[in-house]
């Protein structure tokens, strides 16, 4: 009898062990360089909040895809009027936010209406400046009016500062945010963490995931330490790209390397002489080896790019070759300019490495056919100052982080000074054609405008770098906005 019950035992207890051995992980923390300063995308610019809750917390009516296009969200359809003025919204039916409330018009309505209230803190309110009046049809129809025809604004409305919030939440919403993802917010440790658990009444697609812990890293070596000791199962934006081969080569880890939309450039003020000269700005991107670049100031990671346009986007266009490395062009473009023996000016550099490594190369890459180029170091303050407010710069280093945004090349007091009524043209056009194709064909002749002008050294497309344990699976490669989308993301069986 005895020998009976052990041997029961035995095989419970190896039925439990397979059991366990094979049970799928249903929760993953993942760490993140950035904190929110708080938990609203619709009132700061501040990307840390949509890393945390963008698509897995709050749901606009469209949203990003990883690969840049834009889909429907809590919109299941929308119809576009021939005029291109007035959108009608067919919602979802049965959406509920997390406090167990009904989603409707009514929410979509007061959400729009608030990003162009007189006292709106929304970060990105001009892009919803065209939003004239927004309309109940009934509960699941909503008509939005525009004063002009902006063929954007479902792109717009994918932002994390168009996402769709109650009215009742609004109160606590910067420390309690209610949304209708597929996440639900738990708690958060200022200074520590966030952590979300499976909203269970989602309704679209339920998350594989039943707990999602944010945690935040702000040291390049504890990154590194974190994730070498497995204490998290992902950094997003990994901070420390020296250490990735180490990863690479760790069959415990995964290494993910995509794009983001941080158009990395040497930013040239077109209106100061010599650079109000078109073949001195050609000679510049002439000068210029993006790849030395690339590999000496980010180890390597990075896209080249000859235009201010995202390679992940499905309407980009390669024009790398119109400013292929040739000093030797260089040289010619700038005795042709009436500057045989080169020039000198100034290059202001912001903190970030990109800049301030990248900064360097380039220097001496100028400095090789005759432009002296005065590195001048700032603090961001600084750079707000004198370069983008006051335009006292000859080049300077920035990468445009913003989603979709050839448009500021439209504007001729933007801190580059680029002036040209057929590129301000091709930007009106834009705004008032909706039909795919053809716009993708507008931004076509876009990116072609400004790379044959050569308005700036188009460099590199910064890298989305994260670092994942080897059974993740389901993350977003590239980061086609601030998100850390966690809706499909699971544990490989």
């Amino acid at each position: 009898m005895f020998h009976l019950r052990s041997l029961f035992l035995g095989a419970s207890a190896a039925a439990l062990i397979a059991g366990a051995a094979t049970a799928q992980q249903t929760d993953i923390t993942v760490a993140l360089q950035l904190e929110p300063p708080h938990m609203d995308p619709t009132s700061a610019a501040a990307g840390a909040i949509d890393s945390v809750l963008y698509s897995n917390v709050f749901e606009g009516l469209t949203r990003f895809m990883g690969d840049g296009s834009v889909v429907p969200g809590l919109a299941e359809s929308w119809e576009i009027s021939d005029d291109g003025l007035t959108y009608t919204f067919k919602l979802r039916d049965g959406v509920t936010f997390h406090d167990g409330t009904t989603m409707d018009a009514e929410d979509v309505k007061f959400s729009l209406d608030r990003i162009n209230a007189e006292d709106s803190a929304n970060a990105q309110k001009a892009l919803y400046a065209a939003i004239s009046e927004v309309n109940v049809i009934d509960a699941l129809t909503v008509e939005v009016k525009l004063s002009e025809p902006n063929g954007n604004m479902l792109f717009n409305l994918a932002w994390g500062d168009a996402v769709i919030v109650a009215p009742e939440s609004i109160e606590n919403i910067k420390q309690t945010p209610i949304g209708t993802g597929a996440f639900k917010f738990d708690s958060w440790t200022q200074g520590d963490k966030v952590e979300l658990s499976k909203n269970p009444d989602y309704w679209g697609t339920p998350a594989k995931l039943d707990k999602a812990t944010f945690k935040f890293i702000s040291d390049p070596t504890a990154a590194f330490a974190a994730m070498m000791a497995e204490d998290v199962d992902v950094f997003s934006g990994f901070p420390a790209p020296e250490n990735l081969p180490q990863f690479e080569a760790d069959p415990r880890f995964q290494v993910l390397i995509g794009s983001t939309e941080g158009e990395t450039i040497l930013a040239i003020n077109n209106k100061m002489p010599p650079f109000d000269n078109v073949k001195v700005r050609e000679a510049v991107a002439h000068a210029i080896d993006r790849q030395a670049i690339i590999d000496g100031a980010m180890f390597g990671y990075g896209t080249p790019i000859g235009t201010h346009f995202a390679p992940h986007n499905p309407a980009y266009v390669d024009l790398t070759g119109l400013s292929n490395f040739d000093p030797e062009k260089a040289r010619t473009l700038l005795a042709e300019a009436g500057f045989p023996d080169g020039f000198e000016t100034t290059l202001d550099l912001p903190p970030p490495s990109y800049a301030r490594r990248g900064g360097e190369i380039i220097a001496s890459q100028l400095a090789a056919v005759g432009i002296k180029a005065e590195i001048r170091n700032v603090e961001w303050a600084q750079w707000l100052e004198t370069v983008f407010k006051g335009k006292n710069f000859g080049l300077t280093i920035v990468s445009h982080t913003e989603p979709m945004d050839i448009g500021i090349y439209a504007k001729p007091d933007y801190y580059f000074q680029y002036d040209n009524p057929a590129f301000q043209d091709l930007m009106t056009k834009l705004n008032s054609t909706t039909d795919t194709d053809m716009r993708n064909q507008l931004l076509g002749d876009a990116q072609k405008m400004i790379s044959e002008d050569y308005v700036n050294g188009y460099l590199f497309q910064l890298a989305a770098l994260s670092v994942a344990k080897a059974g993740v699976q389901g993350l977003w490669a590239n980061a086609p906005t601030q998100a850390t989308d966690l809706t499909a993301v699971s544990w490989a069986e």
